[in-house]
């Protein structure tokens, strides 16, 4: 890897400064009160929402994990980077039941609709899965590249953006966290944009590529009988996590919630769906171009997730290359800033508002800003765990998710789409999936020890897409049994939260919230995914 020369510095530190500019104007203006800390005053228009969606869900572990997994011979886990429809879900299905009932957090969402119950199973769970995967994951990663780039050592890496991070995110709270994020996503699509320009450039063109690698290298659908990603199992399990994520996550869900109204998130949506087709082409592209260079002796690196890093530091002219690493720097703060932040909203809402409902808002947003400095601390914490572990473990990380989505989306949708499903119904699914969840990375690790004829071994050896979709399958079951079989939920109470309860006057507001431009945009958007998925089929 080529190191950075002067005039790469002069350009990060010309994206520091503007980063240091907006974050002190938002702190300037920003308001002592819950709903300016925690939702940015819920005043935010639709191109900030839009961005913001995007840059949460880009982080350097993502940029560097896709740009691997384009040089690596796993292309089937390109479905998760076309889930641009699951994000329209977000705008068209999911964020009207949310705006209406005017809460800050999903745990606060299914008290309103269930019971405080769930509400409390769904915080503490979200705040520790924060902690253990996000948290640490984006740190580890973020230390890597950070190290890898600067030419520093990994510790002063990892700290160094933790703490800057954590500086802005304290002081300014969900403004300045949106706001920056605005610019990171800007700077990140440009620079990532020009590598691939470069790239393709570099290697004679798509046709040049497919020469070299061959054109079964390109298929992302896997027969049924693959080990590793059976395409009914990839589909289905890859669309639970996605609605788990983009729908009903704090992490996501909470940049639509600071929207100034429906129309305005909905439109951030569709605008975050359109930037979420991005990825596939500034990030997998260059692994598969870095892969293609290494093939004929032009580039050299050892690990898969080298290839970004890499290929920028050799392709791209001195200043860009300072630019495009100001890029990966944003991508890695963008994703701890939102994920401090919802670590904090969730527990100052829904831990400590709770017990303690009487605190005045001042004393609230003290509490986040107090919660969000414990969170960072955490994170420091964690490090030398994760930078103990193997590539093994942080791809087993990824895995997890197969595990803990399928209960909370089965909740979700089953709470919106059918009111015969109760409070007891909604506990008990999450508890149980909670549990089953543990259970399954629990047989996984000591699968090796289990008689190999035995239940449970076949429960820990599974494929891990194949088990979340029949996960997913026995909770909706499980849920549907236990909810008929005990009591009818009170109609007074979820009135508006479900389909079958929507008033007129709200099918009417709903309707007046979108215009045609939105429904053909949002069309587009689908046609797209569609084609890419032909596109990428080996042929």
């Amino acid at each position: 890897m080529q190191q950075l020369d002067n005039l790469d510095w002069i350009s990060i530190s010309f994206y520091f400064l503007l980063l240091a500019g907006i974050a002190v104007w938002v702190i300037r203006k920003k308001e002592d009160n819950t709903e300016d800390y925690f939702l940015a005053g819920r005043n935010v228009g639709w191109f900030v929402v839009g961005a913001s969606i995007f840059a949460s869900n880009i982080g350097s572990e993502h940029v560097v994990g896709l740009a691997g997994t384009g040089a690596s011979n796993k292309l089937p886990l390109l479905i998760y980077e076309i889930h641009a429809w699951v994000v329209l879900m977000l705008g068209w299905v999911f964020l009207p039941f949310y705006s209406r009932s005017g809460v800050f957090t999903m745990p606060e969402f299914l008290e309103k609709r269930f019971d405080a119950r769930s509400r409390w199973v769904l915080s503490i769970f979200s705040i520790a899965a924060y902690v253990l995967t996000k948290i640490s994951v984006t740190i580890y990663a973020g230390g890597v590249v950070v190290s890898a780039l600067l030419g520093i050592d990994f510790w002063t890496g990892a700290i160094a953006t933790v703490v800057l991070t954590g500086i802005y995110t304290v002081l300014g709270g969900m403004r300045a966290v949106v706001y920056t994020e605005t610019l990171q996503a800007i700077l990140l699509v440009i620079g990532a944009a020009v590598l691939t320009f470069i790239g393709l450039d570099k290697v004679g063109g798509w046709g040049s590529m497919v020469d070299t690698l061959g054109p079964e290298y390109f298929n992302m659908w896997r027969p049924a009988t693959d080990p590793d990603f059976p395409w009914p199992s990839l589909f289905i399990t890859s669309t639970i996590v996605g609605i788990w994520y983009w729908c009903t996550d704090q992490y996501i869900v909470q940049r639509t919630l600071t929207a100034k109204n429906i129309k305005e998130g909905r439109r951030g949506t569709i605008f975050g769906a359109l930037l979420k087709l991005l990825p596939v082409f500034l990030f997998l592209i260059p692994g598969v171009i870095a892969l293609t260079l290494k093939m004929r002796g032009e580039l050299e690196w050892e690990s898969a997730d080298e290839a970004f890093p890499v290929l920028m530091s050799n392709l791209l002219p001195s200043g860009l290359r300072g630019l495009v690493a100001a890029g990966l720097l944003a991508a890695l703060m963008s994703s701890l800033a939102s994920v401090f932040n919802s670590c904090s909203t969730l527990f100052t809402v829904d831990v400590y508002k709770k017990l303690r409902p009487n605190t005045p808002e001042k004393k609230l947003v003290k509490t986040g800003q107090i919660a969000t400095v414990f969170v960072v601390i955490i994170g420091i914490i964690w490090i030398p765990i994760m930078a103990n572990i193997s590539g093994v473990l942080y791809e087993y990380l990824q895995s997890v998710q197969s595990y803990i989505a399928p209960p909370i989306t089965a909740v979700f949708l089953l709470g919106i789409f059918y009111k015969r499903i109760n409070s007891t119904g909604a506990f008990y699914t999450l508890v149980m999936g909670i549990v089953v969840a543990f259970l399954r990375i629990a047989l996984e690790l000591v699968k090796h020890h289990l008689d190999a004829d035995g239940f449970l071994y076949y429960l820990g050896d599974m494929n891990f897409l194949t088990f979340g979709a029949w996960f997913f399958l026995f909770c909706l079951i499980f849920m549907v049994v236990v909810s008929l079989l005990t009591e009818v939920p009170d109609r007074e109470q979820i009135v508006n939260l479900t389909f079958g309860t929507i008033t007129e006057e709200e099918k009417n507001k709903n309707k007046s919230s979108y215009n045609w431009v939105d429904v053909v945009v949002s069309i587009f958007i689908v046609l797209i995914v569609i084609g890419i998925m032909i596109f990428f089929n080996g042929k």
